[in-house]
């Protein structure tokens, strides 16, 4: 019989990391040596956006994120359905417009 060597690492959770931020745009860019994922916060008027959070990963740790968010997508459309973008199959470019009509002051 062969024994199991499992390694368990306890994760905490702080109230203030669980509430999550929100973010609507996220821009990647990466070196040789690092991804950098930065989530970003932008609102409809405001010409200005700011940057809510940032996260840095090495290229083995990104290409297991980019496999682990392909896996989770599709268990999501396998119980809800295909998630659309937009109208453009490919993704296309950020709606700055919210869908929603240009408001004016």
């Amino acid at each position: 019989m062969e024994e199991q060597n499992e390694q368990q690492i306890n994760i905490e959770l702080s109230e203030e990391v669980a509430e999550g931020v929100y973010a609507n745009l996220a821009i990647i860019t990466h070196s040789s040596s690092e991804f950098v994922l930065d989530f970003i916060r932008v609102m409809p008027g405001v010409p200005k956006a700011k940057v809510k959070s940032r996260v840095i990963l090495t290229p083995e740790h990104a290409k297991r994120l980019l496999t682990a968010l392909e896996d989770n997508i599709e268990k999501y459309e396998a119980v809800n359905g295909r998630i659309k973008i937009g109208n453009d199959p490919t993704g296309g470019a950020f709606p700055m417009t919210f869908g929603g009509p240009i408001g004016q002051a």
